[in-house]
C-alpha cells in the first residue's frame, strides 16, 4: 500500500526526523514523498528511511551517500556476522563516536569505513568504552535484509 504525502504531513515527517535523528530539513516539500506498507519512506522513488518499532531510521543506502549517524567501527572479523544481522559485541568495537544510550548508530568496517548496518545503541559510548564484554548494538538493518532489497 502506498501513500503518498502532502506538503504538511511531510513538514510533520520533518519535525519527526529532527527529533529522532537530529537531521533538520531531511524531505523537500518538492520531493515526491510516498510512505509503503506504513514502514517504508520513499523519495522519488528510492526508500530513504523505514520504520522501526514506531522509530524512523536511515536506509543503508542513504548513509552511503551521506552519513550522519555517529559511527561505531567493528574489525574485520565482525563483518561476516554484522551482514548477517548479528548484535554487535563489545569485543568488535575499535572505535566509536560519541552517542548517547538508545540513539541510533551506523556500524562501519575499520579498513573502508563503508556503512555495513544500522543499530541502536543499548548503552552509551561512555558506558561502551568502560566494558570489555556483551552485546552493546542491536542490529536493525544491514545489508542484504528486507530493507536493503527495498
Amino acid at each position: 500500500m502506498k501513500k503518498s504525502l502532502s506538503k504538511s504531513e511531510i513538514k510533520e515527517l520533518n519535525a519527526k526526523i529532527e527529533s529522532q535523528l537530529g537531521f533538520s530539513e531531511f524531505l523537500d516539500k518538492k520531493d515526491k514523498v510516498e510512505v509503503v506498507d506504513d514502514k517504508f519512506i520513499f523519495v522519488n522513488n528510492e526508500c530513504v528511511l523505514f520504520y522501526h518499532e514506531g522509530r524512523i531510521l536511515p536506509h543503508l543506502k542513504t548513509l552511503l551517500k551521506d552519513n550522519f549517524l555517529k559511527k561505531a567501527v567493528v574489525d574485520m572479523n565482525a563483518v561476516p556476522f554484522v551482514v548477517k544481522g548479528a548484535d554487535i559485541m563489545r569485543p568488535g568495537i575499535k572505535e566509536m563516536e560519541e552517542f548517547p544510550k538508545d540513539s541510533a548508530v551506523v556500524i562501519v568496517d575499520l579498513n573502508n569505513r563503508k556503512p555495513l548496518a544500522v543499530g541502536i545503541a543499548l548503552f552509551s559510548s561512555e558506558e561502551m568504552k568502560a566494558m570489555d564484554k556483551g552485546k552493546v548494538i542491536k542490529n536493525i538493518h544491514y545489508v542484504g535484509d528486507e530493507v536493503w532489497n527495498k
